[in-house]
């Protein structure tokens, strides 16, 4: 069960491409995140200019202005490592993800069938698929009046001399007349479609590793948050009920469990509650050192003695535990029975 658990859980990079820390990662990936937002700005401007925009193209040009409002909302709050704000950021970030996944598929169908189309027929007919007029008009495909692959001249003979020789222009199809309407499959097998899918691919293999850096360094600051406002600061898990998950930052009787931003806090937590206070191989290490270098950042020494302590409590190597103390009088008949002797 440990190794599969081990080899099935969700990877977590410690840093972003082994150069940088999940903090300056998070703060790259934001940055991204907002100049790719930006666009439902200047697609509603397109209206201006009288460009016809389907339904779903609209929907997705609002999604984004109200997704590039919310960015811009917590990603002042990156470098402050506030609990809350960043683990909104990354539940934020893996929704838009998902939304942006629906939206490239929805349209990614729809150019398949332009291409078909343009490949099996020249009639004109509307383009199906959400989008597929805009598409279509935009794409720089070009409607002639007849679709032909190549023209054979043929030169016939005249009588006597004359100026010139008339010639007759033959043109080939440039497409099977029995050849079926246009058709994802269709659209898919074209030279040029195979390009569009690796590209597709290449980059979506890239966001999701952003997806995992930005999660990450919302579960580092999680656990750090939950280290410092441990009842006891000496173990990660002292304050929950559960001896393999840390405790709640947003439950009610703590801080930030308090209003709404508690509810909300609590609700984000509950989606993923292992993976953000999940007890994993090598997480008590990763804490230990965060916690050093916070310290050192922030001038303060650790107390080195809490931690041996508790070290060689949990290993059983430590002193025994000192005898209780003695009441006066019970000092005072001890010394009475000596003098006695």
């Amino acid at each position: 069960m440990g190794f599969t658990t081990r080899f099935v859980r969700i990877p977590r990079p410690q840093t972003f491409l082994y150069l940088m820390s999940l903090r300056t990662g998070t703060e790259l990936i934001t940055l991204s995140l907002l100049l790719n937002k930006v666009s439902g700005f200047y697609g509603l401007l397109a209206l201006l200019t009288g460009l016809h925009l389907s339904p779903l193209q609209l929907s997705m040009y609002i999604y984004s202005l109200i997704a590039l409002a919310i960015t811009v909302l917590l990603s002042s709050h990156i470098r402050s490592q506030s609990p809350f704000h960043c683990l909104a950021l990354a539940c934020f970030y893996v929704l838009d993800s998902v939304i942006n996944a629906a939206y490239t598929a929805a349209f990614g169908i729809t150019w398949f069938l332009v291409i078909s189309q343009h490949h099996s027929d020249a009639s004109g007919n509307k383009v199906p698929g959400a989008g597929g007029s805009t598409i279509d008009d935009t794409a720089g495909f070009t409607n002639p009046q007849y679709n032909v692959s190549h023209v054979d001249v043929a030169v016939a003979p005249d009588q006597g001399v004359s100026p010139g020789e008339p010639a007759v222009a033959v043109g080939q199809p440039g497409f099977s007349t029995t050849a079926p309407g246009p058709s994802l499959g269709h659209g898919v097998l074209q030279p040029e479609s195979m390009s569009s899918i690796v590209t597709i691919c290449v980059l979506w293999a890239v966001r999701v590793y952003f997806v995992l850096v930005v999660m990450s360094y919302a579960r580092l600051v999680l656990r750090q948050h939950v280290a410092a406002i441990s009842r006891s600061n000496t173990a990660l898990h002292t304050g929950s009920k559960s001896s393999t998950l840390a405790e709640d930052p947003f439950a009610p009787h703590l801080p930030e469990g308090r209003g709404w931003k508690g509810k909300l806090g609590r609700l984000m937590i509950r989606m993923g509650r292992s993976y953000w206070l999940g007890n994993q191989e090598g997480d008590e290490a990763w804490m230990n050192n965060a916690q050093s270098l916070r310290r050192r950042e922030e001038g303060v020494s650790p107390v080195p003695g809490v931690v041996e302590r508790e070290r060689r409590r949990r290993s059983g190597t430590g002193p025994p535990p000192p005898m209780p103390p003695l009441q006066a009088g019970q000092y005072l008949r001890v010394q009475d029975a000596t003098d006695g002797r």
